[in-house]
């Protein structure tokens, strides 16, 4: 899977893609970040990428041509898509990932500054997404974010597939507990079932815990968890928690 970001900053992206996860995935060929600068397609000697805005007002505004120039340097795919990233976006979420993650390309478009020129929006017809209500610096933050959550969810990316399918969100409940060595720490012990070697129970404690957390910090996931049609060990669980009474 190929990004190219559209970036003012490409240092900030090449240096979170170079660690961790993300640097592993480029370095197995199952991803291809690759940054794009504006000021690459200026002609004045300061690379002027923004202007003050017509009408008045804070802040300076990204210019169009530097932004169409860029983004039409990248040799598209079939089966790619165009996001800016912006507050006015829709927001985006586990779905939005795991859809984005079906295509061969995303071309990211970070603003900065006031924003963009609307002809921008209205030329290029992106698609707008929001990693949250709340107001950034730039765009890196979000396309890394999409970056990230995305890559995830590519065969091979982590170190065994599975797991992602037990991240928070990707069942629609958020991600049980997690415990390692030592068994017992300043008065904290590990749960006995986790300790049993019983997978079947183990794999029931999990669910219920995630069910129980969804339930206590996500009253939203859990009422569309309800309504998803639950399966006969759901519904013990949820007897047992006492989240379902009898009939």
């Amino acid at each position: 899977m190929r990004f190219d970001v559209i970036t003012l900053f490409p240092e900030l992206i090449e240096t979170y893609c170079s660690s961790s996860i993300i640097g592993r995935a480029q370095k197995q060929d199952l991803i291809a970040v690759n940054p794009i600068n504006p000021r690459d397609f200026t002609s004045d000697k300061h690379r002027t990428v923004d202007d003050t805005p017509y009408g008045g007002g804070a802040g300076m505004v990204l210019m169009c041509d530097p932004i169409f120039q860029a983004v039409e340097s990248v040799e598209r795919q079939e089966n790619s898509e165009l996001i800016m990233l912006t507050p006015q976006g829709e927001i985006y979420n586990h779905e939005t990932a795991k859809e984005l993650s079906k295509k061969d390309q995303l071309i990211l478009i970070c603003g900065h500054y006031e924003g963009f020129d609307e002809r921008i929006r209205e030329g290029l017809k992106p698609r707008e997404i929001s990693i949250g209500d709340y107001v950034l610096t730039g765009g890196e933050l979000g396309a890394l974010a999409i970056i990230d959550s995305v890559t995830r969810l590519l065969p091979g990316t982590l170190g065994k597939d599975e797991s992602a399918i037990h991240d928070s969100f990707f069942s629609g409940l958020l991600e049980h507990p997690h415990y390692t060595r030592p068994p017992e720490y300043r008065e904290m012990k590990v749960p006995d079932v986790l300790l049993s070697g019983n997978h079947k129970e183990i794999d029931k404690y999990r669910r219920k815990q995630s069910i129980k957390r969804t339930y206590e910090r996500r009253s939203d996931l859990f009422k569309i968890f309800e309504k998803s049609g639950l399966s006969k060990e759901d519904k013990i669980i949820l007897k047992e928690l006492g989240y379902l009474q009898e009939k």
